[in-house]
């Protein structure tokens, strides 16, 4: 069998867990890469809408603003990549590519971490750009490496996407924790270095992949794009040559300017006020929905035109894709909530206060979650040094570098968790009760509602206020005493969580609050007792149980679908949709019927992310693979553009959705906005199963 060319004959020799430690440095790349776009992902809707005057101070967006942001963010990062693979296809390669790619991201990370509104738009435009060179690139350079070797290929793949997972855990973990521990910057700086780290040690294991990444070489297209389905001569006939028309050149342009103008006016428009669409306004609807709408017709004319320009089986396996494309914008919708909506939740709306036996059984369960893994990666850092060390020293010692940071930092936040004090507290509040529509607020029980205004350093206790002693606990690494006077703050933006404030942070809120003209929030306290071991979970916790769930179920899914009970493409792609909206459906549960201020029990947001996963490990086999099955090779590049283009509409979607958590919340419920998410994927997942046999008509035999 012919090895693929490289400057290295032993390139295939050099082995670590029965592949090319080439592969190894790649997973590595990948998950730092990984590692710094979760970690920041995770932070930038909590930075955005954390309250200005609080104990990790931020922005104090409105949700709708800062989902706006994050949805034109998420969707152009589905987009660059398609130009990315272009470039590098006719100009730079895969391995300058993801050298480009990487420096971009982490100039990112660290404009994102001087935490000022210029440095945040440059910011995330830089890893927008990174990641278009980044992306796809990566992967294309393993596709090179086993080009001769296509039985190796999944399992060199599922390794890869491993070093994914872990990055993403480890990511949101610590970038996270330091974040929410710490300050923003400690966030978002970290992703930055382990970005840059990343990149030096691919840099330096250019001597493992001799020419292998270079600018590829002109080759048959057929040979390049090769979908790896069979076509029966019939079908092969019918694989004619669809130019595009002028008309059909006009349509895309009309359609991209019309994309990405909707992309940059949406957070435009509500974060600085300028609607670029504002000509386009109708009583009922937004001026930039109205030219959205019109844009969605144009391409709409354009797919229509173009497969039906097509004969028989091609024809309707395209339909079959799109079909697959249209529910794929529903299901990364609501998925996605894991970015906006559902950090909100969880900072705001989840008690994620643990005491006494139940603290320590967390941090058992978290101490285990995040060493196991760390021992098992750092186990493939000591096999992938022993193999390749002779050859790039450099790179294993940056790697040998990242790993010593990762323990470090690991074992620094769990001796923190581990050693966290806690202890009740008093402070005095005024009692006010609730008003609505003009009438006192009750509950279920017809018994007034109340809220408590914490009294601070500036407010004025009115003659007519209902003055009440309050307690609360606080969870600290700080040693206090019985009697003790101290300040504090909130930590949430619905004061039900509180924190100690150290002198640096009192003066500094108290400075900022008289910048602002603003009350300062700080509460006098003071300690009234010392209780058992107390730990506050951070809200981005949460967002690992995803990755931690892929680990432990992807197993059984793999299983099921090698088995006899494989479901069909359409049925997968049902229960994905149905199992997630169940998720959802935890949700609305767990909150039916809290009151102000009132927070639900962490179990609900474990369950939903729960079955969050298990509807995604449904689906997930969908995905490319259905692109190259179904679509004729020399439109593949056009169809891998379409499917993530309905990523990138989803990921939106899902942001402008999220946004109105509060004001659904406000008008209605919180179990209200959740059920909005329980009810739409379970009705398209019904409806795609419900079309199972018209699919698979149309696929002409796909498996």
């Amino acid at each position: 069998m012919m090895k693929p060319t490289t400057n290295q004959p032993d390139f295939f020799d050099s082995k670590v867990l029965g592949h090319p430690a080439g592969l190894f440095v790649l997973f590595f790349t990948e998950m730092w890469e990984r590692f710094s776009f979760y970690g920041m992902r995770v932070l930038l809707v909590n930075f955005l809408t954390m309250a200005v005057i609080s104990y990790n101070p931020g922005w104090e967006w409105v949700p709708e603003n800062a989902t706006a942001l994050f949805g034109t963010y998420a969707m152009l990062l589905y987009i660059t990549p398609i130009l990315g693979g272009i470039i590098a296809d006719k100009l730079t390669g895969y391995n300058w590519a993801v050298v480009i790619g990487s420096i971009l991201m982490t100039a990112g990370h660290a404009s994102m971490a001087l935490e000022t509104e210029a440095s945040l738009y440059i910011g995330l435009g830089l890893i927008i750009i990174g990641t278009g060179f980044f992306k796809p690139n990566i992967t294309s350079i393993i596709s090179e490496m086993y080009k001769f070797l296509p039985e190796k290929k999944d399992g060199a793949y599922t390794i890869f996407y491993m070093g994914v997972n872990a990055g993403a855990f480890f990511g949101m973990l610590l970038c996270g924790y330091l974040a929410e521990k710490l300050g923003w910057a400690y966030g978002f700086g970290l992703a930055g270095v382990f970005m840059l780290l990343g990149t030096l040690q691919f840099w330096l294991a250019k001597p493992l992949f001799g020419s292998i990444g270079d600018v590829p070489k002109k080759r048959d297209v057929e040979d390049k794009k090769d979908t790896g389905v069979e076509l029966s001569q019939d079908e092969k006939d019918q694989v004619k040559p669809n130019p595009f028309t002028t008309l059909d050149k006009i349509l895309i342009v009309l359609s991209a300017i019309i994309g990405l103008g909707y992309a940059i006016n949406d957070p435009m428009s509500k974060i600085a006020d300028f609607d670029m669409f504002a000509w386009a306004e109708t009583p009922s609807i937004s001026g930039q929905y109205v030219v959205v709408l019109l844009g969605l017709g144009l391409f709409l004319i354009l797919v229509i035109g173009r497969i039906i320009r097509y004969a028989g089986v091609v024809r309707d396996r395209m339909i079959a894709f799109i079909i697959f494309a249209f529910f794929t914008v529903f299901f990364w919708m609501s998925f996605e909530q894991g970015a906006s909506s559902l950090i909100i939740f969880a900072r705001d709306f989840v008690d994620r206060t643990l005491s006494g036996s139940a603290a320590i059984a967390y941090n058992v369960i978290n101490t285990a979650l995040t060493i196991i893994p760390l021992l098992i990666i750092t186990y493939v850092l000591y096999m992938l040094s022993k193999r390749s060390f002779s050859k790039i020293p450099g790179s294993n010692i940056v790697l040998a570098i990242t790993f010593l940071g990762v323990w470090a930092l690991t074992l620094w936040m769990l001796n923190r968790d581990w050693n966290t004090n806690a202890y009740e507290v008093s402070y005095q509040a005024v009692e006010q009760q609730v008003v609505e529509d003009g009438k006192p607020k009750v509950d279920d029980n017809d018994k007034p509602v109340y809220e408590y205004i914490p009294i601070s350093e500036n407010y004025q206790v009115q003659s007519d206020d209902k003055v009440v002693d309050k307690t609360v606990r606080l969870a600290e690494t700080y040693e206090l005493e019985v009697g003790q006077e101290i300040p504090m703050i909130t930590k949430d933006n619905v004061n039900s969580t509180f924190g100690y404030l150290t002198p640096e942070k009192l003066k500094d809120t108290r400075l900022k609050a008289e910048k602002l003209n603003v009350d300062n929030k700080v509460i006098k306290a003071e300690v009234v007792e010392v209780l058992d071991n107390e730990i506050e979970i951070p809200v981005s916790w949460f967002s690992i149980l995803n990755s931690f769930f892929i680990i432990a179920f992807a197993s059984f899914f793999s299983k099921w679908f090698d088995s006899k009970y494989n479901p069909s493409a359409t049925m997968k792609y049902g229960l994905g949709l149905i199992i997630m909206a169940i998720g959802f459906g935890v949700l609305a549960w767990g909150s039916h019927g809290i009151q102000e201020g009132m927070k639900v029990g962490m179990v609900w947001l474990v369950l939903a992310y729960l079955f969050h996963t298990l509807g995604e490990l449904c689906s997930s086999p969908i995905g490319l693979s259905y692109v190259s099955k179904l679509v004729p090779a020399r439109m593949i590049a056009l169809m891998f553009g379409m499917w993530y283009l309905a990523i990138a509409i989803g990921n939106k979607l899902a942001a402008v959705f999220g946004g109105e958590i509060e004001n659904i919340t406000e008008e209605y419920s919180l179990s209200t906005f959740f059920l909005i998410f329980t009810i739409v994927p379970a009705a398209f997942g019904l409806l795609i199963i419900s079309l199972g046999k018209v699919v698979n008509k149309l696929m002409h035999g796909v498996k």
